[in-house]
């Protein structure tokens, strides 16, 4: 990587980051602003600013508000170890409010009004469609955190999540391997995410694994009465529930089924969607013995994670849960850092330029790489859900390459 190396701050090394940050003060201030900025962005000689933009209220608040701590803590260590050129990160945070026209209106604001030099921001695929348009006539940067379907690349997007080939294809192939699963139910919440990874998993289902689709059903973002699904799933006996529910509906979702005695000892389920975020408000008790495909989870054992969870239960309390798209949120300022440092530069196509080929060593997950179509190469983690809320991971790939329009799936 041609950046300085990235370390994660815990609180113990808190102590010398005054000293970390006059030392690269010293090193950057030669820099001025007029070099490292041509198009007018917020950056001053000692201060750029960002923005976060997520719903911090509303369905989706369940999901958005790990994503939110992390960006900031990655920002607070990137400060205490110097900034980013020489400057210090000031944060505009805007709530989306699980609104998609309100996303729009608020990336406009952003990009526009405060002239940001890129954006955190987004969960559902809804969201990041309603605010694409404005990142492009604007030439502004998203780093986009969530898992989606993929079918989607865009100059001014990275997607620091995984894409479909790399959580949907290989979670699929898991289960049928491991579970020896023929027939699969279909559920998700109705937007574009879950409908179109539904649409990529039957064709995987039905095409590859030579499997059946015996059930396929949507429901509106914030439903909370699923009784007459748990009923069809009960009558039809799939070998696997494949879910893609999110946001608060899962709180409803999961204890009706375990209300319903639909438990992991008399069905196999697969989520797509429920990371230790949800889990906190769904319970692991009512979820226990069930899988979820992710490239993250929060008891991975290795010192990046240890460090990185370390870190924000020292700032968010003891009992702050860590999932996969709140660790995919912290990676965003870290690759955006890595990438205005190689390119020596806060302007926004050159940032871009720069982007492909970052790598990070240092990310909780493991070792990633930003591909040249603007996704991670990431692996593919099954994890079971533990009564305490967390995952015990029993299956781990490979490393995968990105692969947004996977042929055959469109």
């Amino acid at each position: 990587m041609d950046s300085q190396p990235i370390r994660l701050l815990p609180r113990r090394l808190a102590v010398g980051a005054a000293a970390l940050s006059l030392l690269a003060a010293s090193l950057f201030s030669h820099v001025a602003s007029a070099e490292v900025n041509t198009t007018g962005l917020a950056v001053t000689d000692s201060e750029v600013t960002v923005g976060i933009l997520h719903s911090a209220t509303g369905t989706m608040a369940i999901s958005e508000t790990g994503s939110i701590q992390a960006e900031r803590l990655a920002i607070e260590q990137i400060n205490a170890s110097g900034g980013v050129l020489g400057r210090q990160i000031k944060v505009i945070q805007e709530d989306g409010a699980s609104d998609w026209p309100t996303f729009a209106e608020k990336a406009r604001k952003l990009l526009v009004g405060d002239k940001v030099a890129t954006v955190f921001g987004c969960w559902t695929s809804a969201s990041r469609k309603a605010v694409l348009p404005v990142f492009e006539k604007e030439n502004g940067l998203l780093y986009y955190p969530t898992f989606y379907e993929g079918l989607e690349q865009s100059k001014n997007v990275i997607y620091t999540g995984q894409e479909a080939t790399q959580q949907i294809l290989a979670g699929l192939d898991w289960v049928a391997k491991e579970k020896g699963a023929k027939t699969f139910y279909l559920l998700g919440s109705d937007y574009i995410w879950p409908r179109t990874s539904m649409k990529i998993a039957r064709k995987h289902i039905e095409n590859v694994l030579g499997g059946k689709v015996v059930g396929e059903e949507y429901y509106p973002l914030g439903n909370t009465q699923f009784g007459s699904l748990i009923n069809k799933i009960k009558l039809r006996k799939p070998d696997v529930v494949f879910a893609a529910v999110v946001g608060g509906s899962n709180v409803a979702f999961y204890k009706q089924m375990k209300a319903a005695g639909v438990t992991a000892d008399k069905q196999t389920l697969l989520t797509l969607s429920v990371t230790e975020d949800e889990l906190l408000g769904i319970g692991g008790e009512n979820m226990a013995g069930f899988y979820a495909s992710m490239k993250y989870f929060q008891s991975l054992d290795n010192p990046n994670n240890s460090a990185f969870v370390e870190a924000f239960k020292a700032k968010y309390g003891k009992d702050a849960v860590i999932g996969d798209v709140t660790q995919a949120a912290y990676l965003g300022p870290w690759l955006w850092k890595a990438a205005v440092e190689k390119a020596g530069s806060f302007d926004i196509d050159k940032v871009v330029a720069a982007s492909p080929g970052i790598e990070l060593d240092t990310a909780p997950e493991g070792y990633v790489k930003v591909h040249d179509n603007h996704h991670l190469w990431s692996k593919t983690r099954i994890g079971e859900v533990q009564k305490d809320g967390q995952f015990k991971v029993v299956f781990e790939s490979d490393l995968i390459e990105p692969n947004p329009f996977p042929e055959g799936y469109q």
